[in-house]
């Protein structure tokens, strides 16, 4: 559950506007905020025109039900974290992924790379500009391979190294943090390609951000990158439009 409301305190604050989260354990309300709408997975589906499935989403026959849902969904798609397990070891959803015809958004990092490519780690590592190109091919998806050089990528070929981020970004929760920023851009409008090599830079420059207030790295949390990233997406917003100040 956590991770899920990380991924959506994320894109709330990034812009998404109404943010509605599935959650197979069901709260009242999430208590730091009450603007998120909280609902049955089946709920918060049927309201989606953008979704992100993945943070905290288990290993369970519900988990796979939304799953299939999802991957049908005539959407944009973000799949992290456990969906992209379940993705590894169901090679029919697999193919239902390339098959989609909205833009799909994978977010893997290197175990989970690997476990989509059949490989282990290190070779993942060997390559990574090789490893995001081929998960990008053959899941016909735009793909962030995560890391120090976080690498992004696309089915056509074109690929971009991130420059932005520290070692504070190896805690728990960074990951669905960077979902919740792709969800809210892709839910702006923004095509799958601008959507993740920009939200990836953004992450990054949220905790380069906490570091140099004397946050971070060392301890630096999930959360705390919520506030730094919308700070400086409205930074990078006035700066490109000086008359909106």
């Amino acid at each position: 559950t956590g991770a899920a409301l990380l991924a959506a305190r994320a894109a709330l604050h990034l812009g998404a506007g109404r943010v509605y989260v599935g959650l197979l354990e069901r709260l009242a309300l999430d208590p730091q905020h009450a603007e998120l709408m909280l609902r049955a997975p089946e709920e918060a589906i049927a309201m989606a025109s953008t979704a992100v499935v993945g943070p905290g989403l288990g290993d369970t026959p519900a988990a796979d039900a939304w799953l299939i849902r999802l991957v049908s969904a005539d959407f944009p798609v973000l799949f992290d974290a456990d969906a992209l397990n379940r993705l590894a070891r169901r090679p029919d959803l697999g193919e239902r992924v390339a098959a989609r015809h909205a833009p799909t958004v994978l977010t893997p990092h290197p175990a989970e790379a690997a476990r989509l490519l059949g490989v282990d780690t290190a070779q993942v590592q060997a390559d990574r500009i090789a490893a995001a190109l081929q998960l990008a091919q053959r899941y016909h998806a735009v793909v962030v391979l995560k890391g120090n050089g976080s690498v992004v990528a696309d089915a056509t070929g074109q690929w971009r190294i991130n420059t932005t981020g520290n070692p504070g970004l190896a805690g728990g929760g960074s990951g669905d943090v960077l979902a919740g920023i792709v969800g809210a851009l892709l839910a702006q409008g923004w095509p799958a390609w601008q959507a993740l090599t920009a939200g990836v830079h953004l992450h990054g420059a949220a905790a380069d951000r906490c570091v140099a207030q004397g946050q971070g790295p060392v301890g630096l949390t999930a959360g705390e990158l919520i506030p730094a990233a919308r700070s400086v997406l409205n930074r990078w917003i006035a700066a490109a439009s000086p008359s909106i100040n």
